[in-house]
């Protein structure tokens, strides 16, 4: 097989061989696939953390961002009063991280 200078010289410059369309087709699979694996559990979490913080009464048990463990006294609109060994405050509902059930929901290492 024989190439002469002008073949030699594009291939040493990388012309592209595909189609403009197979990069588009990628780009979009790309992005569906980022979508799937990125995009959407993040809703779902954020949905489920709302869901969460809106249903939260009193009585129950919860942990904030800050790491701090008590128990909720009452629940405004946007503010929630908890109740921690002696202490009495009020954080915003954002800051409820979680419910928990019993003391074996809190996530200690002990080791």
């Amino acid at each position: 097989m024989s190439y002469d200078h002008t073949q030699l010289i594009l291939l040493a410059q990388g012309q592209p061989q595909g189609s403009p369309m197979l990069m588009i087709g990628y780009m979009g699979i790309f992005f569906v696939l980022m979508y799937f694996l990125l995009i959407r559990p993040q809703k779902l979490q954020a949905k489920k953390q709302k869901e969460m913080q809106d249903n939260l009464k009193s009585g129950a048990s919860v942990v904030t961002r800050g790491g701090v463990v008590g128990t909720v006294q009452s629940v405004k609109e946007n503010a929630v009063t908890v109740r921690s060994l002696e202490s009495k405050f009020e954080v915003e509902k954002h800051a409820i991280e979680r419910v928990i059930s019993n003391n074996s929901d809190l996530k200690t290492d002990n080791k």
